[in-house]
């Protein structure tokens, strides 16, 4: 089993440092820790890290967040392909503004409730039972609702969006693999999502209905690409006239 600790940063900074300050001195300046693929199973105590702003350990095999209390100034932490199962002890976290969770075995978004600084969220692909999908809990959503701007939630079974239409500042969302289908659905997050500039949901069912691309180009007007093809303003407005003239045809029917 391999600990992260002080002692094991020192050994690593001790290769780069041959000064005569204290151990206690060579942690506190550290800013930036990379101790990614050291097969590390434990996060330890290295809380003499106190000036820590960006942490490296994907790549690891850590189950549990856990021991980061001190890191308030933690900006960025990236623990993408670990076996972590819950999303704990983050709440400390008062600062931080990007989290890379991917390719863990995370069932629900939860624990960011204390942490409304977070502006991107990449969590995509978790390692699910079969039938499962990625749920979020409302009380982080709320938390999230006007700081988080970028979102990655691709290959997780995920069925619907309409409950991040509360992420009102999200300008770019990538929600590829999943199992959307109904446009209803994305219309109602579509109108709650004023800035989004780009999304990506590739290799959903939700792709095969008709006229996808049109009704989601008239509806976000803000939108720049989707699925990886920019939208160009003559595409856009050759789409709002055309709707325009359909329900100009429709209204003496109506009458």
């Amino acid at each position: 089993m391999v600990r992260l600790t002080a002692e094991l940063i020192a050994r690593s900074v001790a290769q780069r440092n041959r000064s005569q300050e204290s151990l206690g001195q060579r942690l506190r300046k550290i800013t930036h820790l990379n101790l990614s693929d050291k097969n590390i199973d434990v996060i330890g105590d290295f809380s003499l890290c106190k000036n820590l702003r960006v942490l490296y350990l994907y790549d690891n095999h850590i189950r549990q967040i856990q021991n980061l209390d001190f890191a308030s100034n933690m900006t960025h932490l990236y623990l993408q392909n670990n076996c972590i199962a819950a999303m704990d002890n983050l709440s400390s976290l008062k600062n931080l503004e990007k989290l890379y969770l991917g390719g863990n075995c995370i069932a629900v978004v939860e624990g960011l409730d204390k942490t409304d600084k977070i502006r991107e969220l990449h969590i995509e692909s978790q390692r699910l039972p079969l039938g499962e999908k990625l749920v979020f809990d409302p009380r982080s959503l709320r938390s999230l609702a006007k700081s988080l701007t970028v979102l990655n939630i691709s290959n997780n079974n995920i069925d619907e969006l309409e409950e991040l239409a509360v992420l009102e500042n999200l300008s770019y969302l990538t929600a590829a693999d999943n199992q959307l289908r109904s446009m209803k659905d994305l219309e109602v997050a579509l109108n709650k999502w004023t800035k989004l500039c780009r999304m990506d949901l590739t290799g959903n069912p939700i792709c095969q209905e008709p006229k996808y691309r049109d009704r989601i180009v008239v509806q976000s007007p803000a939108l720049e690409s989707l699925d990886g093809k920019e939208i160009k303003e003559v595409e856009r407005q050759f789409l709002m006239n055309w709707k325009a003239s359909r329900a100009a045809r429709r209204k003496p029917k109506e009458r």
